[in-house]
C-alpha cells in the first residue's frame, strides 16, 4: 500500500490526490503533512519501509534534496524501496532565483550508490519511472520532475521497455547520424527542435533520451552501444552541472549545461539566457563536429 507525503509542499509537488486520506492525529490515513523537514520526512519513510507493508513516498522541491541527502544515502545503503518525488528541478522553475534552483542536485543524487534517478521528458517517461521505483525492491528511487510544462509525445510499445532501461533511441538520424544528441527531461524537446534544425542544414542527428543513467549504466554493452554508437560524436543537453555529462560525451564532445548559479526570473527567460535554446545546442554541435 501507498504511503504518500510531502514536506509542506503538497500543493506545488502535486503528490497528493482525492483517493488519499491526510492523517491529521485522530484518524489513520495514507497521507502524511509532515511539515518544513525535509531529513525528517526521508529518514522517517525509512523506518517505514524497513517495517515492510508499505511504499512510502514523499515529496519536496528539489533544491531541498540536500537537507535529506543522509536519510537517501542510508536507504540506499540498506537497500530498501522509498521514493523521492523532487520537483522544480531546475532554473525553469523561475522567479524564486538561485536559492530554489536546483544546479548540481541532479548529478549529485545521481552519485549514490544504488540510487536510481529519474528524469522523465515526457508523461509516458513518468509513467515508466514511478513503475521501475514501485516495483524495485533493493533501492530507493528519485523522481526528478521539471515545475514547468512539456509537450505530449507519442510512443510506440516497444518504447515502454526501452525507456525501462534509463536511455533509449528517441529519434533517430535520416542516414548516417554524424552526432548523438543525449538529453533528459524538459530539454528533451529542445534537443528534438535542434534535430530539426540541423536537418535543414544537412547535418543528421540522432536524439537520445536518457531518463535514468543509473540504470542505463547497468545495461549489458551491446545495449549500450547500440543506443550511443561508437564512434560517432556526442553532445549532452541537461539544466545542470556540465562535468557529470563527461563520462558520456567524453572530453571532445560538447554539453549544453549550467555551472553557475541561476537568476530571478520567468523561467523561459532563463532557460534563453543561460544559452538553452536550439541556436546555441546547433551551434555545439557544429563546434563538435
Amino acid at each position: 500500500e501507498f504511503l504518500g507525503g510531502s514536506a509542506d509542499l503538497t500543493g506545488s509537488n502535486l503528490t497528493s490526490c482525492d483517493s488519499f486520506t491526510h492523517v491529521d492525529g485522530k484518524k489513520p490515513g495514507n497521507y502524511i503533512s509532515y511539515g518544513v523537514r525535509e531529513f525528517g520526512m526521508y529518514a522517517i519513510m525509512n523506518g517505514m519501509s524497513l517495517h515492510g507493508g508499505l511504499i512510502p513516498f514523499g515529496g519536496t522541491f528539489h533544491m531541498f534534496s540536500d537537507y535529506a541527502k543522509s536519510a537517501f544515502r542510508m536507504a540506499a545503503l540498506m537497500k530498501i524501496r522509498t521514493i523521492a518525488v523532487l520537483t522544480h528541478d531546475s532554473i525553469g522553475q523561475g522567479e524564486d532565483g538561485p536559492t530554489h534552483q536546483p544546479i548540481e542536485n541532479t548529478s549529485a543524487m545521481r552519485l549514490i550508490p544504488n540510487m536510481d534517478v529519474w528524469r522523465p521528458g515526457d508523461s509516458t517517461e513518468v509513467a515508466v519511472a514511478w513503475t521501475a521505483a514501485v516495483e524495485r525492491m533493493d533501492g530507493p528511487s528519485s523522481l526528478v520532475f521539471s515545475r514547468q510544462g512539456m509537450p505530449g509525445r507519442k510512443h510506440d510499445t516497444a518504447d515502454f521497455d526501452s525507456i525501462r532501461k534509463g536511455a533509449y533511441v528517441l529519434s533517430g538520424a535520416k542516414g548516417d547520424a554524424a552526432a548523438i544528441i543525449i538529453a533528459t527531461g524538459s530539454e528533451l524537446d529542445l534537443a528534438m527542435k535542434a534535430q530539426e534544425a540541423l536537418a535543414a542544414d544537412g547535418v543528421n542527428v540522432s536524439v537520445v533520451s536518457m531518463p535514468s543513467t543509473n540504470v542505463f549504466d547497468r545495461q549489458d554493452q551491446a545495449y549500450k552501444d547500440s543506443v550511443l554508437t561508437p564512434g560517432v560524436k556526442r553532445i549532452a543537453v541537461e539544466a545542470g552541472v556540465t562535468d557529470f555529462w563527461r563520462k558520456y560525451v567524453g572530453l571532445e564532445g560538447g554539453v549544453v549545461g549550467i555551472d553557475t548559479f541561476g537568476e530571478s526570473a520567468p523561467g523561459g527567460v532563463l532557460m534563453e539566457h543561460f544559452g538553452f535554446t536550439v541556436d546555441n545546442v546547433v551551434k555545439t554541435v557544429k563546434e563538435v563536429l
